[in-house]
């Protein structure tokens, strides 16, 4: 499930107690904006929080949820371009979307599996949701919904290229810490609402357990850093390992952590030079890059599980 339903998680959660109803797309058929498994979660009072569609649908579904919340059963219901009100409720970009709307409760989406999705994320684990479209009752069923765990991101070297690395990481909704030892390089002034570590890279890297929605990036160029994050990050199921440097310094990192004892097998998760080949000029353009191919390599990750 590549959706990105964090704010609808933080949402339920927030709103315990409450009656709400969920929408999650549950079918896509060519340009539907918003991907298999997304959520919309409304509140009672009229609040909700996340799109099923990037705007399209959205107004017809609070009215469905309303009715849901109001008592009336799980609905599914389908917009596309054909539909006689195309421009108000359905999709003029040209796709087709199905929305299942739920109630929160035993005779939906029962409250309980908000908490138990999100112990799993804690824990860097997946967790799948199924359920019945026919009846809109979550906990068994042929739909299955997979709630990957939250995606991290792991800078090592406190250098101009991670400052615009972290931001982008932030605006992706990518959780970002920067490790680094040396002190005047890690500061909150140069890493404004970023998460901070002045422990020794390969330390760091393992305490924190990287997993497969975790990318590791190496930038200090400097081998007594980053080689020791790097080892830390291959020994775990790091999902998208990435060094910054020339294909020359990256030969001879090959050569230093194959004589440390790092498997061929390992040394090829690591991309190096890091980053897609967007012929990117200065730290701006460098960390773009970079951004782009972590968030590529999530996705074809993500793809692999489903």
């Amino acid at each position: 499930m590549g959706a990105d339903n964090d704010s609808v998680l933080a949402a339920a959660r927030a709103w315990t107690g409450a009656r709400m109803a969920l929408a999650t797309v549950v079918s896509t058929w060519g340009s539907a904006p918003r991907p298999r498994g997304s959520h919309m979660i409304v509140h009672e009072d009229g609040r909700f929080e996340g799109s099923v569609s990037g705007g399209c649908v959205e107004s017809d579904i609070l009215v469905t949820a309303a009715e849901v919340i109001a008592g009336a059963p799980a609905i599914l219901k389908a917009y596309g371009v054909a539909d006689a009100a195309a421009w108000e409720v359905g999709l003029p970009c040209g796709g087709q979307v199905e929305v299942l709307v739920q109630p929160v409760s035993q005779a939906g989406f029962p409250p309980e599996l908000f908490g138990a999705i999100e112990a799993a994320r804690a824990e860097g684990k997946a967790f799948d949701v199924a359920t019945d479209l026919a009846t809109g009752r979550s906990g068994e069923g042929a739909f299955v919904n997979r709630y990957d765990p939250p995606r991290r991101l792991l800078i090592i070297g406190a250098v101009q290229i991670a400052q615009v690395l972290a931001g982008l990481a932030r605006e992706l909704g990518i959780s970002c810490t920067v490790i680094d030892p040396r002190a005047r390089f890690l500061t909150e002034a140069r890493f404004p609402a970023t998460m901070l570590d002045d422990h020794w890279p390969d330390e760091a890297v393992t305490a924190l357990r990287p997993d497969p929605a975790t990318a590791v990036v190496t930038l200090s160029h400097d081998p007594k850093i980053d080689d020791p994050a790097l080892i830390a990050a291959l020994a775990a199921p790091t999902g998208y390992v990435a060094a910054l440097g020339s294909r020359k310094s990256h030969a001879a990192r090959l050569e230093r952590l194959a004589a440390a004892g790092v498997a061929p097998a390992d040394l090829a998760r690591i991309q190096g030079p890091a980053g897609l080949d967007l012929g990117a000029v200065g730290p701006a353009e460098i960390a773009l890059s970079i951004a782009a191919a972590m968030v590529k390599t999530f996705h074809e990750i993500g793809h692999d599980r489903a």
